[in-house]
């Protein structure tokens, strides 16, 4: 059973004594009530005794370069920049494979879906360069009246498309009849 969180460090305080009267007797009202609280203490308190009961010793002297590494060691990550820290952060999640497959897949998919969508007429494409034009093919004057081909024609230039349309509206009239709705109820109410 887990402590409170709220009642952590209010425990450790009690364990070395360094809790005001009050604190004091609403925590031990908690532990009263608290079994995960109350173990929490015993373990504290088991540490504090352990410390407390530990031999300190001043004739224990550490030599200059060991110094020297603590103080270079506290330097270094005192003067660490904030982007060091990010980037750690970042590969130790990316590293993570739960993480990275997913970020992996979502990648791959973008790509996919932007390879495989066709851009859309609406979008002007920029003007050509010079070479661009030399080696564009020219636009077959008699085209087919089709969707396709007055949208390729469109893309490139509405000029050209008027061109097109104009062209087509002044050619000879096809040879095979052309039938309409009206045609058929005329040719049915005859018979």
């Amino acid at each position: 059973m887990k402590p409170c969180s709220n009642n952590r460090k209010l425990i450790a305080w009690l364990a070395v004594d360094a809790l005001d009267a009050r604190r004091e007797r609403e925590l031990r009202a908690h532990l009263e009530t608290c079994e995960g609280c109350r173990r929490y203490l015993r373990e504290v308190s088991t540490v504090t005794e352990k410390l407390t009961a530990a031999e300190i010793r001043s004739d224990i002297q550490t030599s200059e370069a060991f110094h020297q590494k603590v103080a270079g060691a506290l330097r270094a990550e005192e003067t660490s920049s904030a982007w060091t820290t990010v980037v750690a952060q970042l590969q130790a999640t990316l590293l993570n494979w739960r993480v990275a497959l997913p970020v992996i897949g979502g990648a791959v998919v973008v790509i996919a879906a932007l390879s495989v969508f066709p851009r859309r007429p609406g979008v002007l494409l920029p003007a050509p360069t010079r070479s661009q034009a030399v080696l564009a093919p020219s636009i077959k004057r008699d085209l087919d009246p089709t969707i396709s081909n007055y949208q390729m024609v469109a893309n490139r230039s509405f000029e050209k498309l008027d061109e097109l349309l104009t062209r087509q509206g002044h050619r000879n009239p096809s040879p095979t009849p052309i039938y309409t709705a009206s045609t058929f109820a005329l040719a049915s109410g005859l018979d």
